[in-house]
C-alpha cells in the first residue's frame, strides 16, 4: 500500500449524496456530495472532494480539525461572536475543534477536505 495519495479534483466515481441535518439549515435546500478518497488510522483521518449547493447552515466542528481548500464557489464564514470572513475559489482554510458558527454557501462550492477526528 502506498502512503502517498493523490486527490483527484474532477473525480469520476459516484460520489455520496446528502444533506445537512434539518436544524442546523438556517435558509434555502443545501445538498451535498462527497467524494470520499482516503481514510487513515481506523477513519480518524478522512480526505476527498466536497460539494455544496447554495444555502446557509449551522457549523458545528465538535472535535474535528478541518482543512479545506476551495476549487470552486464563494461562501462566507462567520464564527460564532466573530466576523464574516469571504472565502473564494484558490482559498484555503482550517476550522479547528471547537469551532461553531455559520457557513453560508453563496456559489456552489466544491472543496477539498482533510478531517482529524478525536
Amino acid at each position: 500500500m502506498s502512503l502517498l495519495k493523490t486527490i483527484d479534483h474532477a473525480p469520476e466515481f459516484t460520489p455520496q449524496p446528502g444533506r445537512p441535518l434539518p436544524e442546523r439549515v438556517i435558509d434555502g435546500s443545501p445538498e451535498f456530495l462527497t467524494w470520499a478518497m482516503d481514510e487513515t488510522r481506523n477513519g480518524q483521518i478522512k480526505s476527498g472532494v466536497w460539494q455544496a449547493t447554495p444555502g446557509e447552515t449551522y457549523s458545528i466542528k465538535g472535535e474535528t480539525f478541518e482543512f479545506c481548500h476551495l476549487l470552486e464557489g464563494v461562501i462566507e464564514l462567520t464564527e460564532t461572536g466573530g466576523e464574516t470572513t469571504t472565502y473564494r475559489a484558490g482559498d484555503s482554510f482550517i476550522l479547528k475543534p471547537g469551532f461553531t458558527g455559520v457557513w453560508k454557501t453563496l456559489e456552489t462550492v466544491r472543496k477539498i477536505y482533510v478531517c482529524v477526528y478525536h
